[in-house]
């Protein structure tokens, strides 16, 4: 299939997946796989400062998730709630494209709740799939059913059924899908504030204004259910995990991100200085030689530096 130039010697491609359109992109020809996966609301050019410099060393894929990015967006309400948008789905569709267009096992290099999907296809795939894992600032799903108090079950399941199934949610993502609150929402998380440019607003909401964006926007919003890191964690086997976690990261606190060094597979926990929580974007000069640190160990391509 065509694949278009895009700078920094990026290809981008359509895949076919479930009957689905998926978009793609990937650099570099020679070297161990490696494949970056997203976090919410993100998609592919959240890696921009990332696949051409992974890709002097490694052939680099980089995916949009089902429903974000330029990725088709089904309607979930043709589901039931949560089982289309979920992680054991995503999972399986990063474990696709591993077989199908990356066709060796890959490193998976995640961020956010990219980094569940990432340890769901470990789970899932093994080592014939899956080389390593590293994860970015890992979402500890703080608003899961399992880490709400008892009081609150029953007013955040009203508040998310009526997003889901009320005129609120799509008033609600209005709200949002604006570039000012783009802009600002971003600036909260990240470190350096200089690095929420007007293309990266661009780079996120553009994709989320396409017919079917804010279906799936809401559908997440409403997933306190699936799989939580302390979960998927101990049932990775032989598979080695790094963790990377900006020290500045407001949303998902690096104290309680270290508690994940307790399980047997995690070999490292990385605190990046300065960063929020999109190190990958934040502070790519830290996240880079890390990634590749990580994929040298285990692959035995040319040490960094």
């Amino acid at each position: 299939m065509h694949e278009l130039e895009k700078p920094g010697g990026v290809l981008e491609g359509t895949w076919r997946w479930r009957g689905y359109n998926i978009r793609y992109q990937r650099c570099g020809d020679a070297g161990p796989a490696v494949v970056l996966i997203h976090g919410f609301g993100g998609n592919c050019d959240h890696w921009k400062k990332n696949i051409s410099v992974l890709g002097l060393k490694c052939r680099t894929f980089s995916i949009d998730l089902l429903g974000y990015g330029y990725a088709d967006k089904p309607d979930p309400r043709q589901f039931p709630p949560n089982k289309l948008y979920c992680f054991e789905n995503w999972a399986a569709q990063v474990l696709d494209f591993v077989r199908e267009k990356v066709e060796a096992p890959a490193f998976l290099i995640c961020n956010s709740v990219g980094g569940i999907v990432g340890l769901q296809a470990a789970v899932d795939g093994g080592l014939a799939a899956v080389a390593g894992v590293q994860l970015l600032d890992v979402s500890l799903r703080m608003l899961h059913v399992r880490k709400q108090a008892p009081w609150q079950r029953p007013l955040v399941a009203a508040l998310q059924r009526a997003l889901r199934d009320t005129p609120l949610g799509t008033w609600f993502f209005s709200s949002v899908a604006k570039p000012a609150t783009v802009k600002s929402i971003l600036q909260q998380c990240y470190g350096d504030k200089s690095a929420v440019t007007d293309e990266l607003v661009d780079d996120i909401l553009q994709p989320g204004l396409l017919p079917g964006a804010a279906a799936v926007f809401l559908d997440f919003v409403t997933y306190s259910s699936g799989p939580l890191p302390e979960d998927l964690l101990p049932k990775v086997s032989g598979i080695p995990v790094s963790i990377l976690w900006g020290e500045k990261d407001p949303w998902e606190p690096i104290e309680l991100g270290r508690a994940y060094t307790d399980f047997d597979c995690v070999e490292e926990f990385v605190a990046l200085p300065g960063a929020g929580h999109c190190p990958q974007d934040d502070a790519p000069k830290l996240v880079n030689p890390a990634i590749l640190k990580f994929v040298e160990r285990h692959s035995g391509i040319v040490p960094v530096g």
